[in-house]
């Protein structure tokens, strides 16, 4: 894609003039101008807003769709829910608040993690899984 957009820019660059230095001999119906009455401003204008439109739609746009996915699903925790947080750690939400949550990884172990380290929910089929061991150990 970057490929064809540098052979589109060098495509679109005015000729080189082939003269020996001397200027050129202007030709009927009005000034022509240094760039030979190439509108070389209106190219390079849409070129830039090319290259915009290419970081918005590859780069910008799914970032903020991201963003937003990941503060809804913050956003829609609760007590009792099983999540796995950034560093890799599985516990159960016993407690919640703005700013931090408290897991139970373990029999009588909890810790606080902020909510924004939480990565997300954990697949239902996990969850049961746990409950089938719990179930089997007992």
């Amino acid at each position: 894609m970057l490929l064809s957009l540098i052979e589109l820019s060098v495509l679109l660059q005015p000729a080189a003039s082939s003269g020996g230095g001397a200027p050129a001999a202007p030709t009927g119906g009005g000034a022509a101008g240094p760039l030979g009455g190439c509108n070389a401003g209106g190219v390079n204008m849409a070129m830039i807003a090319l290259m915009f439109a290419v970081f918005y739609f590859l780069l910008i746009r799914p970032q903020q769709k991201r963003q937003k996915a990941q503060e809804a699903m913050l956003s829609a925790l609760a007590k009792g829910v099983v999540v796995r947080t950034t560093g890799g750690i599985r516990g159960e939400i016993t407690q919640i608040d703005e700013r931090e949550v408290t897991l139970l990884v373990a029999d009588r172990t909890r810790i606080n993690v902020l909510r924004s380290a939480i990565a997300g929910p954990e697949a239902a089929a996990s969850v049961q899984d746990e409950k089938n061991e719990k179930n089997e150990k007992k």
